[in-house]
This record gives C-alpha cells, structure tokens and sequence, in this order.
C-alpha cells in the first residue's frame, strides 16, 4: 500500500480529498438521525416513552415552576395568605404571562400547591410551542420573573423547569465541549512542533486527523438512519480521531525520517516506513476498533452510536495513515522540514535517533529488572487498590453543576418544600380501555396505596387520555433530592403497589418513567453490559496479539499491562472524586461517587488507546529481535527509538484530556482526569519500565508460542526482508531465528 501509494502520488493524495469531499457532501444530504428518549436509557423508562410517542403524547409541552417562599429575617413567620405573599404570587403569574411565551398558568391556591407548613407556593405553567426549542425560548420568563424578585426583595423566588434546567445544561456542556475542542488543535500542533521542530512536519498530523474526522462525520450520518447518532458520539469521534489520527501519522513520520537519517534513500525510507510503521498501524488500528466495539454490547444508544462513531474514524485514519500520508511524504520530500524551529531539532536524541533520556532511566531498568518490576508493579497495584471501594452513581444536579447557579438553587429549594415535586415518577398506564371501571379503580387504588405505604407523599396528579388509552400519574417521590431514598420509593412503587393494584388487572401495562427511574434503569443497564464487555474486549485484544506477535507470552503480558494502567486510573478517580483528596487542584469537590457511565467508557477508550502504544513498541523490539540482536539488546533498541514518539503522542493525549479536567461540568473533570492520569501512566511507567523490566525477565519465554497453537493464522511479518536500520553497535547478537518467532 506504502509503495503504491509513493509511486502513484497524486492519485492517492486526489483520491483521499475526492472521498474526504464525496463523504461530507453526501452527509450533508443525508443528514444525521440522533438517538431518541427510548434509545438513551433502555428498560422500563424506554418502554414508557415508546408508548407516549406511540400515543402521541411525549411531545408535552415542556412544564415550568416558580417557587414563592419568605426570605431574610421573620421569614419563618410568613404564610402563603398573607396580602403580600399574594401580591407576590399576582404578580409572578402577570409577569409569566406578559412574556407571550407561556401558557396553562395555574396559581397555587387554586391547584393547592401551597407547601405543608404553608410557608412557600407554587406556580405553574407550560412553555408554548415545540418543547424541544423551549430552552432556547426561556430566556424571557427567566427575566420576567428575575424582575419579580428585584421588585419584591422580601421573597425568594425561584424558576425551576423542563426548559430552564435544560437550558443551564446545554450551555454548561455546550460551552464545555467547544471550550476543548477548540484547544485541542492548536495544543495538539504546538506539541507537534516541539517533538519535530518543523512547522510542515507537525501539520502533517493534524491535517490527516481533522479530514478523518471531517469524511467520518460524513459517514456517520449516513449510517445514523440505521444506528442513531448524537452529539455527544461527535463529540468523543473528534476526541479519538484526533488521538489516533495523529499518532499514527506520528509512527509513520518518524520512522521514516529516522530511516533517511539513517542514510537510505527516500523511496527505501517510505519502503521500510510503510513495511514496519505501517504494519503496527493497522495492527493498532484493528485493536482499536475491537475495543470500541465493546460499546456496542450496551444496549444504550449513546454508548452504541459513540461505539459505532470512534469504530469508524479509526478506521478512517488508519486507511489515511497507509494510503495518503506516504504520497504525501513522497511528494514533499525535503520540504518537508520547512519551517523550522530553531534549537528544536534532536534535542534530547543521539544520531540513532535513541532517546537519552530514556536510554539513561532504561539502563537501569534493565541492570535491575526484578526490583523495576517490582517498584513499578507495586505502585500501579497500590494506586488501583482504592478502585476496590469505588461506587458509581449518576449525579444529581447540584453535584454536576455545583450549587451556586440559580436553577440549582431553586431544585433544592423546591425539593425542600416539596419532596419530590421537581422531578416526579411518571406511571404510563396503557390499557385497551383506560375508562374501563376495573382500570379506573386500580388507577385510584395505585394512588392511595403510594401514599399509605410512604413512597410518595402526595398530591398524585392523573390525566387521562382515552383516544390513546393511555393515563398518566405524576407522582411525587419521597425522599425528594436524596437520590437514595427517591429510589427506594420508586422501587416499594415498582415491586409492591404496582402488582398490588395495576398488575391485577388484565392487559393492563404500567412502565415508570421520570429522573429518577431513568438513573435506576441506566445504572442497572450500565452493570448488566460490564461483564459482555470486559470479556469480548479483553477476549478479541488477546487474540490480536496473539496473531500479530505470535507470541503466548507477549499477549498474555499485554493484556496484564493494559488492565494494571486501567486499574490505576480507576484508583485515582476514586481517591480524588470519590473521597475528595486533591480534588481541589482540578477546581473539583469530593462528590461520593464516580458518574455511572464513565468506568465502562474509560476501560473501552483506554484499553484501545493504551494497545495503541504497545503495538507499536512491541513491533519494534521484535524487529530489532528478528535482525539478530539478543532480547535485551533489542529491548533497549525498541524502546529508546520509539520512546520520542510515544511521548510526543502522549502529550498531546494527557493534554487534551487534561483540558475536560478544566471544564465546568463534574463529569466531564472526571472524564478528562481519568483519561490523562492512565495515558501518562501507561506511556511512562507501563511503556518505560515496567514492560521492558517484564520482558527482561523473561528473557526468550517472551517468543514463547507453543506447537498446539502452530494452526493459527501468521499475521506476523518477515521485518529481516527489509533493509535495516543500523543500530547500537554496541548491541549483543544472538541467532537469526529464534524459538517460536514465526517465520
């Protein structure tokens, strides 16, 4: 492919700018289908929004609240009757309504939404028009009703809703993940420059990557009309797509400069680029893919389309890294150190193109293998121990945005007064006749015994819609904000006043929506996929190795090393979020919990990742193992030639990783200390000392491939056919062709 694509030039370079173009036009046309409410969170909660869509009903109009309630001194002694509680109320509700925005405006003395104690009220109303758009049309209520506040500073009032909270969500995550996305370029490019210390060298990366990413999102929206996408998988496709794309036009450029360095020719460069580079690419690559496939046993539409997007744009890069990048190469030749930066070039190399750095930690590593093992083993194992303790949950509002912006302030306020009011259970009652009297009774029944058996402290709201057959219960959760409690009230609902009452009516069916229950259903889903994943990502990651390095030994310690960086990056989360210590440095507070999602999305991503370093390291140690150099002289070989390139890609990943950490939202801080926390390790500690320290032990039991296993398919390749690359002279020779190498 290397060398079709050096002698064809301007066929490979045109041909990947045609299909960068005919992708991106031909998703513009077909435009991306995104992942409906059903497909999110899988279970009783999408049962019960594939009935309301079924029915009709699930585009409601998005619901609204403003909490009137006594502030500052005496509060405690004002009631909802007082004359200037009223005159509050009044003129919230003209305000509401001067905005032409609203519309159902209902006053809490005649819904009876007035708290128990009589100290705060309610007043609700509905957005008009699409409630998909109502957040983008709140603003103007939220103003109206700031100015209440402003004319009646003896009150708080407080807006809380389906638009206001989405709209303070989308621009926290919005903002967020444009924030990173627009830094992770020219990061990515200022670390390009210092690793090649030319301006057109450390373009290359970035320009395969972006129009990866650009002809990936073309595709992606086509195949969205069979997988749904969403915003999010874009997202995490640009975070990935950057990652790989740059590292393998990484792997590729350096060897290939290493080798004309070296003294061959271009066109014998490209040859041995493509041969070696080249190969460990679509290695990677394929290894990759496999773990990413691991989302795709979810179930969850998000997590499938992520799964599905990075899959796709990996693959995008991995074809772009063989096919255009070595025309390109072809094409500019010399030019392709334009622009260079002065004091920048091989700084911290010797003329082998080695590392001194790491050439000088590896010594000893190598001198002292069993106790590098040792050391590095010990601490990986002692930052993963506190992942033992490490508990999941998905965070309540306050604990994702902190407390301090308005809309947080009115949930708690409101939960305060009325457990459960801001973010009700919703019961989707479906019958053949929702006014049959049987159904009626057990609609009444299910009612009274939520509240006598303490699962909700009630009012429970009923509307019913007979051309659908369908009624819909809002019922307030006990428990309110305390995610513990609404849980256990939605279960004594789910497990004891449901069958009691509902379930012995036949074809009566009654799924449970609303917040509370979608975190249950997603957290219960989330841990039924973990097991079906590890066991195929770990499974197919095997397996890959073991084709591609024909080794037992090296597939089995890859994995080993792999889950010991994944392990260690769970423990940092869990000291740091879970328990608090340091969180402070990332602008972060202890919060009790990792968020449910990211321990299966960080194991996916980081196991591709972290097999993407070792792919390659690997491929070059055997190379150097199949010229003739013993395995510690090609230990030292592999690692101090590739460990430039494994920094310089490890850079870029730990800084744009580390850049979520800055972000505004808790999850995404963990998101980002989680990924640059395991890239480092895996790049530092896994790659420098503790993989060359492993294999130094065992020594040719790393060639290990026993005769049983011999059927197998030899994807390795024959690197003595390629001109070599001159190396330390001061290696060890041992034999041409050692046990169980392969051919």
């Amino acid at each position: 492919m290397g060398g079709w694509s050096a002698r064809h030039r301007w066929t490979a370079v045109g041909g990947w700018l045609l299909f960068v173009v005919l992708a991106l036009a031909i998703g513009s046309m077909a435009g991306r289908v995104d992942v409906t409410d059903s497909e999110e969170v899988p279970g009783e909660f999408g049962q019960a929004v594939r009935i309301l869509d079924d029915a009709g009903l699930s585009n409601g109009p998005a619901g609204e609240m403003v909490l009137v309630r006594g502030a500052g001194s005496g509060s405690g002694t004002v009631k909802a009757t007082d004359p200037a509680f009223r005159s509050t109320v009044d003129d919230v509700i003209s305000a509401v309504k001067g905005t032409g925005e609203v519309t159902s405006v209902q006053s809490p003395y005649d819904i009876k939404a007035v708290s128990e104690d009589g100290r705060s009220a309610l007043v609700k109303f509905d957005m008009r028009g699409d409630p998909d758009t109502a957040p983008d049309r709140v603003q103007p209520v939220i103003d109206a009703v700031q100015g209440v506040q402003d004319r009646h500073t003896g009150f708080a009032v407080e807006q809380f809703g389906e638009a206001s909270s989405q709209k303070v969500f989308d621009e926290a995550f919005g903002s967020d993940f444009q924030r990173a996305e627009y830094s992770a370029l020219p990061v990515a490019l200022g670390i390009l420059l210092i690793a090649f210390g030319a301006l057109v060298a450390a373009l290359l990366p970035v320009a395969l990557a972006m129009t990866a990413f650009l002809a990936t999102s073309g595709l992606v929206a086509v195949v969205s009309h069979t997988v749904h996408m969403s915003d999010t998988a874009n997202s995490v496709m640009l975070l990935v797509g950057l990652a790989v794309g740059v590292d393998y036009c990484l792997f590729y450029l350096r060897r290939e400069r290493e080798e004309r360095e070296a003294g061959h020719d271009q066109q014998t460069a490209l040859r041995i680029a493509a041969a070696t580079s080249g190969r460990a690419i679509l290695v990677s690559g394929v290894t990759v893919i496999v773990a990413m496939a691991g989302l795709l046993f979810t179930g969850i539409g998000d997590f499938k389309a992520m799964g599905l997007a990075t899959m796709m744009v990996v693959a995008v890069a991995m074809f772009g890294s063989v096919t255009v990048l070595p025309a390109l190469l072809s094409l500019l030749g010399e030019r392709v150190e334009k622009g260079r930066v002065p004091f920048l070039r091989r700084r911290g190399r010797t003329r082998s193109g080695e590392s001194r750095f790491w050439g000088t930690v590896l010594g000893g590593v190598l001198r002292r293998p069993a106790v590098s093992a040792a050391v590095a083993g010990g601490a990986l194992i002692a930052l993963a121990l506190p992942a033992v303790g490490l508990n999941t949950a998905n965070l309540t509002l306050s604990q994702e945005l902190g407390d301090k912006l308005p809309v947080v302030r009115a949930y708690e306020e409101i939960s305060a007064a009325f457990p459960g009011g801001p973010e009700p259970a919703q019961v989707v009652v479906k019958a053949s006749d929702i006014s049959a009297p049987e159904v009626r009774r057990a609609i009444d029944a299910f009612s009274h015994e939520a509240v006598t058996k303490g699962a909700s402290p009630g009012p429970i709201e009923t509307e019913t819609h007979p051309k659908a057959n369908v009624a819909v219960l809002e019922v307030p959760l006990t428990g309110g904000t305390d995610e513990n409690k609404a849980e256990a009230s939605l279960r004594i609902l789910r497990d004891q006043v449901r069958p009691d009452t509902l379930g012995k009516v036949a074809g009566v069916t009654a799924p449970m929506a609303g917040s509370t229950a979608a975190s249950m259903d997603f957290t219960d889903k989330i841990g039924d996929a973990v097991p079906p994943v590890f066991a195929f990502v770990v499974a197919f990651a095997f397996l890959l190795m073991l084709l591609s390095f024909r080794s037992l030994t090296i597939a089995l310690t890859s994995i080993v090393l792999n889950l010991l960086s994944v392990g260690a990056a769970y423990g940092i989360l869990t000291v740091v979020f879970q328990h608090g210590w340091g969180a402070s440095l990332v602008g972060a507070e202890g919060v009790g919990a990792i968020v449910a999602w990211l321990p299966l999305f960080l194991f996916v991503i980081l196991f591709g990742l972290s097999m993407d370093y070792h792919v390659f390291v690997v491929s070059r140690i055997r190379e150097a193992r199949m010229r003739g150099l013993s395995t510690q002289g090609a230990i030292r070989h592999g690692i101090t030639t590739t460990a430039g390139v494994v920094t310089s890609a490890a850079l870029i990943m730990v800084a744009v990783f580390a850049i979520f950490g800055t972000l505004s939202m808790q999850s995404m801080k963990q998101m980002g200390v989680g990924l640059a926390a395991a890239v480092l390790i895996d790049a530092t500690v896994i790659r420098g000392i503790l993989l060359p320290a492993v294999m130094a032990l065992l020594g040719e039991r790393n060639w290990y491939f026993p005769t049983w296993l011999r059927w197998l398919p030899d994807l390795t390749h024959d690197e003595t056919a390629i001109a070599p690359t001159p190396v330390r002279p001061d290696a060890v020779p041992a034999p041409a062709e050692p046990t169980g190498v392969g051919r």
